[in-house]
């Protein structure tokens, strides 16, 4: 990951950079430099975490030192906690990186004495700081601290002491604190003299598990000031923020087939923008997973690479069933140049699933993706969180120029409505519907919109084959198109008078 880049002006704040996914985002670049910053929140929030990888990310990412000073968990215990993510503390101290001092305080001999000074502290986490030349210091947690100072005021003076030392000393600080009943710390006190305050909470919607982070303030510099989800997984910590993508991406002008020439022959004879979204809506068994394949197929032959991603069907699945309509995946799905992952809405929420997808995408590095269905999502998320989730997903595809194509479940009685909302979000939008004439069940494609290009607005006829998807002529005109209706119910009714009806 590349430094940000420094900050101009000499009046704005300087920033130090976390290095963890979306956090610095959110911060215009980092905690305030050489103050200290507060993170709060429940058990479990993942306080702990947060300290240790910015001073993990320091160390490995931008050559500074960190200092972790632990009151709960023994050096040992965090090495082995964390080693599961990937950080490999001891590594780091054998580099002299990173400093792991545990500090036990037994609050009974406080309470026995009455005496609490921390002059001895600083004396010990100034030989930390200095033997290493630590530019960061995490401090877990400041309960275990201050837990043995019955007297308000004598606590106050003692954390605002703290506070002042650490940015006397220019070292950029990440306290961890317990959230309170009533107030967003356990004494009501710390938000009011860190410079910083981040707020962790992790809370469970229909026995869905989620996790949410805020910035509470930030003297000095203007931040993302709503909740954002994050995540813990097996690379740490990671921050999904709304506004993090904007709309200032470049828009390439080259086109990439949709798979079928003749549906190519409706988008002005040349297929979809690359970049662009599309989705592809209609009843059960219209052939939208088909249509999905022939795209996918399709930039496969042509020696890009696709992900799939599925929530319905196994990958088996998918490759026997396109295999029934001629269209052959497996091929491409030994070449690597074809993933697909299947994986049930329910097994994760919505912003796993996001940060699962966004980082497949990371590393296989696809031209083109597809999504089916996207309905199914609805099953893990209020409709609105399903839409928030698409638009980042939508913008992260764009600002990659990957073409993807959507596809989406629709009821009968409303075709040309989305169940998630999101079809202003898409450059193209393509139907198929099933319809009823003279007795006869047919499907029929038409295009509801395609952004920046010419395309054709007629309804075509199309038939799923052995062959894939296969549209049928376009008709000249109403009387061409009469005349053909016409042609097909004379043959039938010929048929049928001599005992040839067709089923």
């Amino acid at each position: 990951m590349a430094k940000p880049t420094a900050h101009p002006h000499p009046f704005q704040l300087q920033k130090c950079p976390t290095g963890i996914t979306g956090l610095d985002e959110l911060t215009q670049g980092g905690l305030p430099k050489g103050r200290p910053t507060l993170v709060t929140g429940s058990a479990g929030s993942g306080k702990t975490l947060l300290a240790m990888e910015f001073l993990v990310k320091g160390a490995t990412m931008y050559d500074e030192p960190g200092v972790f000073m632990a009151f709960e968990e023994t050096s040992e215990d965090l090495t082995k906690n964390v080693a599961s993510l990937g950080f490999d503390l001891d590594g780091l101290v054998k580099k002299k990186k990173l400093a792991i001092d545990y500090v036990y305080i037994e609050r009974s001999e406080i309470e026995e004495t009455g005496e609490y000074d921390l002059e001895g502290l600083f004396i010990r986490l100034g030989h930390a700081i200095d033997s290493i030349q630590a530019k960061r210091v995490a401090i877990d947690t400041i309960e275990v601290l201050f837990g043995g100072l019955p007297n308000d005021a004598i606590l106050r003076a003692e954390l605002r002491r703290l506070f002042r030392w650490l940015k006397d000393k220019g070292v950029t600080a990440v306290i961890t604190g317990e959230r309170g009943e009533t107030t967003l710390t356990r004494y009501g006190l710390e938000e009011y003299v860190a410079d910083c305050v981040i707020l962790l909470d992790h809370r469970i919607i229909d026995q869905i598990s989620t996790r949410r982070l805020r910035i509470v303030k930030y003297r000095g510099s203007a931040h993302g000031t709503n909740e954002y989800p994050f995540l813990i997984d097996e690379e740490g910590l990671s921050v999904l923020p709304i506004t993090s993508l904007g709309l200032n991406y470049d828009v390439p002008k080259e086109r990439v087939s949709t798979g079928i020439a003749r549906l190519d022959a409706m988008f002005d004879g040349k297929g979809f923008y690359k970049g662009s979204s599309i989705l592809v809506s209609g009843t059960a068994g219209t052939g939208k997973t088909t249509l999905a394949a022939h795209f996918a197929e399709a930039a496969c032959r042509k020696g890009k690479r696709c992900l799939y991603f599925a929530f319905e069907e196994s990958p088996q699945q998918i490759t026997r069933n396109m295999a029934s309509v001629g269209i052959d995946l497996k091929p491409h799905l030994q070449k690597k140049l074809l993933l697909i992952r299947s994986t049930r809405p329910t097994f994760y929420g919505l912003e796993m699933h996001l940060l699962e997808m966004t980082k497949l995408i990371h590393t296989f590095n696809p031209e083109v993706v597809v999504m089916d269905p996207i309905t199914n999502l609805i099953t893990v998320g209020l409709l609105a969180d399903v839409k928030s989730m698409l638009i980042r997903l939508v913008d992260y595809l764009k600002s990659r120029h990957i073409t993807t194509l959507f596809t989406s479940l629709a009821s009968a009685s409303g075709l040309e409505h989305t169940e998630t909302g999101v079809s202003s979000l898409m450059d193209t939008w393509i139907v198929l519907k099933m319809m009823e004439r003279d007795r006869e069940r047919t499907r029929g494609l038409t295009i509801i919109k395609s952004r920046g290009m010419a395309h054709a607005n007629e309804l075509r006829e199309y038939r799923l084959t052995s062959g894939g998807l296969s549209l049928e002529d376009a008709p000249a005109g109403p009387q061409e198109a009469e005349t053909a209706r016409t042609e097909r119910a004379s043959m039938r009714k010929v048929d049928k008078e001599g005992g040839h009806a067709k089923k």
